[in-house]
């Protein structure tokens, strides 16, 4: 049986793995942290996303975790709709709505279904030779060891050695301008979807299972800024925003809010591979997050992998002409993606009166045409034919 080892064990290097397992592979995840819990966050998993997972047989146990209700869509910071709509509105175009859960949700989904003891936790990929599949492991002990592999997955992130050493001089993902808030907070009532744009500003409000609200907000500020009490910055940037925000701030609690600088990769790679080894989500692909689409494209990306190097139901005889075709596929779905997460960024952070003015014109005049309007934005994203 042919080996795969699989460097990351987030939520790209997890599908993977068992949409490997599923096709015949022997799969080996490495990860360095001492557990697989990711905390504080969010996700939203789209139409493509869930057709992805479909193909993995976990489509449906992730469509049970959704927790939208009513209407969604994009305000201003006094509470005025600039567009909006509902799940029913994207569910009857797409088959699905969008699926809001907490990250540790789906990456707990993903890890129970793992094959037993293809984990290794305290476990980092040092380095890989895309030539013979040499892997060199730093393992718990703090020695090293090394494994062979007929195909590396690498999906270490967006700073991910792999990437750095397969592609020596190629730029490095950049700060996109903003840094990024995160927390989950308790709270009780009823809240709907939505993301409020000001003038630079962005607050995002999600409701998951469970009495609880995923809240994210964005600022432009110099990278490597941070506040004595993020909660306070918060609460001085977006405490006099439409309810339900500050509410939702007073209700968080302090150490619960994250904050990390956002940073993508502009300039694409010239291949998602290179011998035996296959980058994968965001060590292949970095990308802002205004399309929510960072995790949904790390799920495509592997079960296309697995597609292209098991096309009989096992290993591909030929995992050069596997590995080519996952790159060509891959580079002609993710950059325009990235290109257009990138621009949303740049458009939602638009500070000059008139320049916001226009913009919150150009959306209002785009909803009054109804929800299917602003739904259909995204049928190049979303109509993605697993």
């Amino acid at each position: 049986m042919a080996h795969a080892v699989v460097a990351g064990a987030g939520i790209g290097g997890l599908t993977a793995a068992l949409a490997l397992a599923r096709n015949g592979w022997q799969v080996t995840v490495l990860e360095q942290a001492a557990s697989i819990e990711p905390v504080g966050a969010g996700l939203a998993v789209a139409p493509n996303a869930l057709r992805a997972l479909d193909m993995i047989g976990l489509g449906d146990e992730v469509r049970k975790l959704s927790a939208i209700q009513g209407e969604a869509g994009l305000r201003r910071p006094s509470g005025r709709w600039l567009s909006r709509t509902t799940a029913e509105d994207a569910a009857a175009r797409y088959g699905d709505s969008i699926v809001l859960l907490t990250r540790s949700a789906l990456v707990g989904i993903l890890a129970a279904r793992l094959p037993r003891g293809a984990l290794r936790l305290g476990t980092r990929a040092e380095s890989a030779d895309p030539r013979t599949g040499l892997v060199t492991l730093a393992t718990p002990a703090g020695g090293t060891e090394t494994t062979q592999a007929d195909l590396v997955v690498a999906a270490d992130g967006i700073r991910s050695r792999t990437r750095a050493a397969l592609f020596p001089g190629r730029p490095e993902p950049g700060y996109a301008g903003v840094t990024s808030w995160r927390a989950l907070v308790p709270f009780p009532g009823p809240v709907g979807a939505s993301e409020t744009w000001g003038a630079g500003l962005v607050f995002g409000v999600m409701p998951l299972a469970g009495g609880q609200v995923y809240c994210y907000a964005t600022a432009p500020v110099p990278a490597g800024l941070r506040a004595e009490s993020e909660k306070d910055e918060l609460i001085r940037l977006f405490g006099r925003w439409h309810d339900p925000i500050p509410a939702l701030l007073a209700a968080a609690e302090p150490g619960a809010v994250l904050r990390h600088d956002i940073y993508s990769l502009d300039t694409p790679l010239p291949a998602l591979h290179s011998g035996r080894i296959a980058l994968l989500g965001d060590a292949a692909h970095p990308m802002t997050p205004n399309l929510g689409q960072g995790a949904c494209q790390a799920i495509e990306d592997a079960v296309v992998l697995a597609r292209h190097v098991s096309p009989g139901g096992g290993p591909a005889p030929d995992l050069t002409a596997g590995l080519a075709a996952y790159s060509r596929e891959r580079l002609a779905r993710t950059t325009p993606i990235v290109r257009r997460s990138r621009l949303v960024g740049r458009v939602s952070g638009w500070r000059a009166p008139l320049a916001v003015a226009l913009r919150d014109g150009a959306l209002r005049a785009a909803g009054m045409l109804g929800p299917a309007v602003a739904v259909r934005q995204f049928d190049d994203v979303f109509r993605w034919p697993a």
